[in-house]
């Protein structure tokens, strides 16, 4: 089945883009462009890198409010952007708990935490946790678990899918996962300013009523995901009961900022009369 509104992928100003959406019990709505074709995901990776820490969880390899990263913080404030590190520096710059302060370095001490944990490299840990269980044979997590993910927009679209009704993880753990932590702490969203208050889940930023924001004006506040640098992005809109993943290669900027939104709200539209 195809969705009109991904056709509008075609007027965005980048070399190549693709897109999907999917539902919650994983049939794909929709598709458009080279579904296959690997893109970098930059901060995309880090709902990945989350899904693999929540599985080391559940199998009893880590806990959430264990000690991990700077002192005082844990497995928690890290994968919540509250940890008190720098954006892309190993360094403390605020109490843990105090301020949301997105991260790429935490997420890196987070994979650094469960290799400890586990004996096995994260990106290995994530391949047999999550990536070959679902399927996804076109991801690799190698490199940073912050920002150095590379995927196809078919293999997100099972990623979604898991999310939206977990096979790998206990559907509470999920449902902590995209829930508040932390609840009024304020920060800046990359691209976007400063939140007052930036919510953020485990791993996944979640919608609530940020404004400025890169989902749709008619996203539901329950609407969490991540966006990444590299132009792409995956949102996933439970009171919708579908998700949508759109990747490109060109940087995010003004063009994304302008056309995301546009395409957002055009999909739950469309999909209005079809879920």
């Amino acid at each position: 089945m195809s969705l009109n509104s991904l056709a509008s992928i075609e007027n965005w100003p980048v070399p190549t883009a693709a897109a999907g959406v999917v539902r919650a019990d994983g049939t794909v709505l929709g598709t458009h462009g080279p579904v296959a074709h690997r893109f970098p995901l930059a901060s995309v990776t880090k709902p990945l890198a989350a899904y693999a820490a929540l599985v080391a969880y559940e199998e009893g390899a880590i806990e959430l409010d264990e000690p991990a990263g700077p002192p005082g913080a844990t497995v928690r404030h890290l994968l919540a952007h509250t940890s008190g590190l720098a954006f892309d520096e190993h360094r403390v710059m605020a109490p843990p708990g105090e301020r949301r302060l997105y991260s790429n370095a935490g997420f890196e001490q987070l994979g650094d935490h469960i290799a400890k944990a586990t004996g096995i490299p994260f990106a290995e840990y994530a391949r047999q946790a999550v990536l070959e269980p679902l399927g996804m044979t076109a991801t690799s997590l190698a490199g940073s678990p912050a920002k150095d993910g590379v995927s196809a927009v078919g293999d997100l679209l099972r990623f979604a899918a898991e999310v939206q009704a977990p096979r790998l993880l206990d559907p509470r753990t999920v449902a902590e996962a995209t829930t508040v932590q932390f609840p009024g702490v304020k920060g800046v969203l990359p691209g976007y300013g400063h939140q007052n208050p930036n919510d953020w889940g485990l791993g996944f930023e979640i919608r609530d009523g940020k404004s400025p924001h890169w989902t749709g004006g008619s996203s539901s506040p329950r609407t969490f995901g991540h966006f990444g640098q590299a132009g792409t992005f995956l949102w996933i809109d439970p009171d919708a009961g579908l998700a949508c993943a759109a990747l490109a290669d060109r940087a995010f900027g003004p063009w994304a900022v302008e056309a995301w939104p546009v395409l957002t709200d055009a999909v739950l539209a469309e999909t209005r009369g079809i879920r």
